[in-house]
């Protein structure tokens, strides 16, 4: 087995105790830990630590659990995330499950099972670096094109391909269309696509999304006033669907 002494973990937890107590005890494992008390500072700092795994509550103040991790997921789909929460129905774990967390542990817990399963994430994170270093070597990669309709996005390149030309889009706009295309069929409310999609902190306005879908209509759209794709629902938000 090998040892993870000196990986940084982030703790994104409200109740101190809990929070402190998960601190010592992964620190007494030769673990770096780092603690944030809510959603926002939580994003924040994944961000600034980089850390090597997050163990993340559901029921923050500020933003929910899961929409820091859609939000993480956002930009990184490979952080180890370890969900530590209250909520303990299936249900729960479903969603969790769907949002892409790699794994989900339900409070009160044995100590032990929890540092297991954290050493286990870790090693696990170890084999996908490995993995990801072979095929840069030997020039296998993954397919990270999208195509809807007479559009085609690539991820790995910024591009988009659509009916004004070649599009060089920018982190923000690829962002929120891996948003929507994660959410494909589901409709999305201008506040849950600010808190995924921005963190946000009471800052941004909902017209901020509002001017984004006007830019994806006049990129992916025949006809921006009739959108086929990316479609406004009354009262509720937007939705992205296609055949």
């Amino acid at each position: 087995m090998k040892s993870f002494g000196g990986k940084r973990i982030l703790v994104i937890e409200d109740d101190v105790h809990i929070a402190e107590g998960l601190k010592l005890n992964l620190s007494l494992q030769g673990y770096d830990v780092s603690i944030a008390e809510n959603g926002v500072s939580g994003l924040r700092k994944w961000r600034e630590l980089k850390p090597d795994l997050i163990v993340l509550d559901i029921m923050l103040p500020g933003i929910d659990g899961l929409s820091v991790l859609q939000s993480i997921r956002l930009e990184d789909e490979r952080i180890p995330i370890l969900i530590l929460s209250a909520k303990s129905e299936p249900d729960d774990r479903i969603k969790g499950l769907s949002c892409g967390v790699d794994d989900y542990l339900s409070k009160p817990f044995n100590l032990e099972e929890f540092l297991l399963r954290v050493e286990r994430l870790l090693v696990r994170a170890s084999w996908s670096i490995e993995e990801e270093n072979l095929k840069i070597k030997t020039g296998v990669s993954g397919d990270k094109i999208y195509a809807f309709g007479d559009n085609t996005i690539d991820f790995e390149k910024s591009i988009a391909m659509c009916r004004v030309g070649k599009i060089i889009l920018t982190e923000q706009e690829i962002k929120l269309l891996k948003l929507f295309i994660a959410n494909r069929g589901k409709p999305l409310s201008r506040r849950k696509l600010l808190e995924i999609g921005w963190g946000y902190t009471g800052i941004t306005t909902t017209r901020t999304v509002d001017n984004f879908i006007v830019r994806f209509r006049k990129y992916f759209e025949v006809d921006p006033k009739k959108p086929r794709y990316f479609k406004s629902l009354r009262l509720v938000g937007y939705l992205f669907d296609h055949d």
